[in-house]
């Protein structure tokens, strides 16, 4: 079967990785081919979408199931290469006609069909506010809506239907594949979300992760004018034996420390406080906003800068640069009696970088730690962020 792909790919670290295809695309095709068996009554062998970006897929409709008044069918989600949870999951499009009056969720001009979008089973619910759909609707967000809707429509124009059609899009095997997403964190429960903003999947794609970044950050903006964050698991266990906050408080921003302050002031908040590993944050302190060891991997390089600063001799700084990790570093410094010189200017630094980014339109600080010697510091507006962090 021919998918549309053979030419799309993206290299990754020397490797050429095989793009797919996103839910949104595979909700989109499923209801193409449901709506036309159910105007032809004949099956359809395959389906041909044209995505967002431009890409034209070719995929082949599967588990086809007729029912008095309706036509379902599914197409089978390819991540490609990438890691993606729900590669291989089955999406399905149920489609019957309905009364045009009845029909929700329309944006189509009198002469055009109008179409209910429905969520059934293993899709997801939304429970809190700030995402892209409403409380209460399903987890299908608004470029599938209306790649859904546009297909339809088109098929509904081919045979001079102008009356109401219900699509309702399902994931069988949605509601257990959900548990490994990121989707409990995000207050979207009992299933996934049917997602894509170019309808291609690209491989470890660094635009779908600070897409559910923002989603995120986007969410707990609503109530709270203060957001805590930390880069990863490190960060989320230090947090719970040292301060008083809940576990899933934090946004995990990953390595993209400034582009998480960027959408913190796209959102105007009031105040961002980041607990980071001193691995991670010492790469701030050399103004190093993407932490991510394929983008800069200057720690040994910026903490033996530091503590030459602070008059560590040359062999000290040599030591330092030859050490594996930031707490071996750490290690000789303390050796060489330069410890709160060190960690002073490491602190001030960081507060310059993250100001900088933030380009002071938001009180913004972080606590950094160490995993063998605690609590490193914390920048000038840190102890401010984090009372007003507890009176969220």
């Amino acid at each position: 079967m021919k998918n549309g792909l053979e030419e799309s790919y993206v290299i990754k670290e020397n490797k050429k990785l095989r793009c797919g295809y996103t839910t949104g695309s595979c909700a989109a095709a499923a209801a193409q081919a449901a709506a036309r068996m159910l105007f032809t009554g004949q099956p359809v062998e395959e389906v041909r979408l044209t995505t967002p970006k431009g890409i034209v897929l070719f995929l082949e409709p599967a588990d086809v199931r007729w029912d008095s008044g309706s036509v379902s069918c599914a197409i089978r989600k390819d991540a490609g290469d990438d890691p993606d949870v729900t590669d291989g999951l089955f999406i399905y499009a149920l489609v019957r006609l309905c009364d045009r009056e009845a029909c929700a969720d329309s944006r189509a001009e009198a002469s055009s069909a109008t179409v209910s979008i429905l969520g059934g089973d293993g899709i997801g619910i939304v429970t809190l506010p700030g995402l892209e759909q409403q409380v209460g609707a399903p987890a299908i967000n608004r470029v599938p809506r209306d790649m859904i809707r546009s297909e339809v429509q088109k098929i509904c124009r081919e045979f001079r239907y102008s009356g109401g059609i219900e699509v309702t899009i399902s994931a069988p095997e949605g509601k257990k594949v959900a548990e490994r997403t990121f989707n409990p964190r995000l207050g979207i429960r009992d299933g996934i979300s049917i997602l894509g903003t170019s309808g291609i999947v690209e491989p470890m794609s660094e635009q779908a992760l600070l897409s559910t970044i923002e989603l995120e950050m986007r969410q707990k903006a609503v109530s709270q004018r203060y957001l805590l964050v930390t880069p990863g698991n490190y960060g989320a266990e230090y947090l719970k034996g040292h301060f008083p906050f809940e576990a899933d408080q934090a946004v995990k921003c990953s390595n993209y420390v400034g582009r998480t302050i960027d959408i913190a002031v796209s959102l105007e908040l009031s105040g961002l406080l980041f607990v980071a590993h001193i691995g991670k944050f010492i790469k701030v302190a050399g103004g190093i906003m993407n932490t991510h060891s394929g983008e800069a991997d200057a720690r040994m390089e910026i903490l033996a800068a530091c503590a030459l600063r602070a008059g560590i001799d040359a062999d000290g700084a040599r030591r330092i640069l030859d050490a594996a990790t930031t707490d071996e570093g750490l290690r000789i410094i303390r050796e060489a009696g330069l410890w709160k010189p060190v960690t002073d200017f490491i602190l001030e630094k960081i507060n310059v970088h993250l100001n900088r980014r933030a380009q002071n339109r938001m009180r913004i600080g972080a606590v950094v730690f160490s995993n063998v010697y605690g609590e490193l510091g914390r920048t000038e507006a840190a102890g401010e962020l984090v009372e007003s962090l507890l009176q969220c």
